[in-house]
């Protein structure tokens, strides 16, 4: 008789239900729902996010997950195992794959996120950015009077906001008032015909104006314009030439991101700017990201892709094309995106232990940036501070948002942030708002210039603070102080140092034959000044061009004074060179160091010996 064999494998445990695999009712069939279902969501998904298929990006992981889990999701529902847990087992089969799949991408993702880290590549980050140092003169155009501020932007953004969102009531004349918000978040700010602009798309109020202006019995395709503002006349117009018919606020085949997406399905998308080219005529300038450290770090813009707002075509430039074939481009580069480059250099340049230890030679930007325009380009500039400390400066980081093209100004002075904070307080009763800073080159000097708002953004006032001499700062002695009258203030305070910093700042502009201003004391006291002549050696001879009329500006010997007159006065000021003797006849003072005279000629003054008294022979 055979011995009875017993089987102790399962140690005597009872096996779970779970475990016992038991396929539902026509699984081949439950499985193509699955994927039909996966293939639903995955088109679905993908219609709306919009993922490159690129291993470099994020969002392609992220939508595999989701596509993956669809899956997986799926086969529970479809299966029953909510209510049935015998066919837990038959699901996870079905999640083999899925999971699989999953930990495969995790691990691709896990792996590239450490070769692409700053511990490991600490030298590659600080090598993405290329700077050089230059001199504050050389690379910000001086100010030397005040027709040279006709360039320079007087108010920030949200001041240009304010104004772009006051012009949107001229659609009434497209029976379209309402209809319309600014869409700030891609506004650009633009060199335009050599002036400083601000430009904003706009957008549909909400989906349902969208749908009954877009949809039924539309007059226009898609947007029927937009708003520039310039930022020195803070005159806003609202353009209604152009139809823009694709847009990052519109929806569906009109959504510039999607339309680009399905042409471009691996290209990583940058930041998405609005511009307009010497006509007029608007674009989209998209930036195309490339990953230049391990597989997903070291964002650098590779080209961008030019679009036509109205048309929807397409150009692609490299970033060096964009040097070249394409320079009314003002913002190829994302400012965001140069402030991180420049952070990796300032932050790894002594290594990656360097930045958390020692931090020696780290520095970093300072809180805030804004913009210049410098030649035909829009550079973004920021202050660079320690780590150490915020509120001074290293210097200042200028960069050209066409061809990246990158400066470092050395120098020592306070912080955007704090020149700002200072403005404010002064106006702490009045409840003043002092716009980001503009850094300004006042005959040689750096200087913060700033726009003090009131309620709703509106430009009450002006202030100046010079950047290495902080205490020097220039408030309103009153409200409504103007450009000029903040200039004049500045240049006095600035010559009254010892030794005095600015000197041949000259006004120029609207000041010609206009009386003598309260502060203006000493040239409207100084009794040498009335109808006098003054005769003396020339030592320097300007010239300027003011609402098509030409002046010229003589300055004497031992006279820090220019004495100004009109071409148009006396034919023979354009004669007289440096080293001649003349004399000039006083007609008023214009300020402390610029005196309006009507007549200029050669030799000394036709006075009567007696009467020499009344001359001043400065030479």
């Amino acid at each position: 008789m055979d011995p009875i064999k017993v089987d102790f494998s399962d140690s005597g445990k009872k096996k779970s239900v779970k475990d016992v695999f038991i396929p539902p009712d026509r699984p081949a069939l439950r499985i193509v729902i699955n994927v039909i279902i996966t293939a639903v969501v995955a088109a679905a998904a993908y219609y709306f996010m919009l993922p490159p298929m690129n291993l470099g990006s994020y969002d392609f992981y992220i939508y595999w997950a989701i596509v993956l889990g669809a899956y997986v999701a799926s086969a529970f529902l479809t299966s029953g195992a909510a209510t049935k847990p015998e066919y837990v087992p038959f699901v996870k089969r079905q999640a083999v794959a899925p999971v699989a799949i999953a930990l495969v991408l995790g691990l691709i993702v896990g792996v590239g996120y450490l070769v692409s880290s700053p511990f490991f590549r600490a030298k590659d980050y600080a090598q993405v950015l290329d700077i050089d140092t230059a001199d504050f003169d050389d690379t910000v155009s001086a100010i030397n009077r005040m027709s040279d501020f006709d360039k320079v932007p007087l108010i920030d953004a949200a001041a240009a906001e304010a104004l772009a969102t006051k012009t949107l009531g001229d659609f009434s004349k497209l029976n379209l008032e309402s209809q319309f918000v600014v869409l700030t978040e891609d506004s650009t700010q633009i060199n335009y015909k050599g002036t400083p602009y601000r430009v904003y798309p706009l957008k549909y109020g909400n989906v349902f104006k969208w749908f009954t202006n877009s949809v039924i019995g539309a007059e226009h395709e898609g947007i029927p314009g937009y708003v520039r503002v310039n930022l020195n006349t803070q005159e806003a117009e609202l353009i209604t030439d152009y139809d823009i018919a694709y847009s990052t606020a519109e929806h569906f085949g009109e959504y510039l991101e999607r339309v680009l997406r399905f042409k471009y399905p691996t290209y990583i998308f940058g930041e998405i700017s609005f511009e307009i080219d010497e006509t007029g005529k608007p674009y989209w300038v998209v930036e195309h990201i490339k990953k230049t450290i391990g597989l997903v770090g070291g964002d650098e813009v590779q080209g961008i892709i030019l679009v036509d707002a109205e048309t929807g075509e397409d150009t692609y430039y490299t970033a060096e094309a964009m040097k070249t074939e394409i320079s009314w481009i003002d913002q190829a580069y994302d400012a965001d995106l140069l402030i991180r480059q420049y952070n990796w250099l300032g932050k790894y340049a002594g290594g990656f232990w360097n930045s958390i230890i020692a931090q020696s030679g780290v520095r970093q930007t300072s809180q805030g940036y804004s913009f210049l325009a410098i030649g035909d380009d829009v550079y973004l500039y920021t202050g660079v501070t320690s780590v150490t400390s915020d509120d001074s400066i290293l210097g200042f980081f200028f960069i050209n948002q066409r061809t990246k093209e990158a400066f470092f100004y050395s120098t020592t002075g306070t912080t955007e942030a704090k020149a700002q904070g200072s403005a404010e307080d002064k106006v702490s009763d009045k409840k003043w708002q002092a716009s980001f800073p503009i850094l300004l080159n006042i005959d040689g000097e750096a200087t913060y210039f700033m726009a003090l708002k009131g309620d709703s953004d509106l430009v009450k006032s002006y202030a100046m603070v010079n950047v290495k001499q902080a205490n020097v700062m220039v408030m309103p002695a009153n409200e409504n102080m103007d450009l000029t009258s903040c200039v004049k203030e500045y240049v006095s305070a600035m010559k009254s140092q010892t030794p005095p910093v600015i000197i041949d700042f000259i006004y120029d502009a609207a000041d010609i034959g206009a009386p003598v201003e309260d502060g203006d004391t000493d040239a409207a006291d100084d009794e040498s000044v009335g109808e006098s002549t003054f005769t003396g050696e020339i030592t320097d001879i300007r010239t300027a061009v003011i609402d098509g009329n030409t002046y010229y500006y003589f300055k004497l010997t031992g006279d820090d004074r220019y004495y100004v007159v009109e071409a148009s006065l006396n034919n023979e000021a354009a004669l007289f060179n440096v080293g001649e003797t003349v004399t000039v006849t006083v007609i008023q003072p214009i300020t402390e160091n610029l005196i309006g005279a009507s007549d200029i000629y050669a030799g000394e003054a036709e006075t009567p010996a007696e009467d020499a008294t009344a001359t001043d022979t400065n030479g």
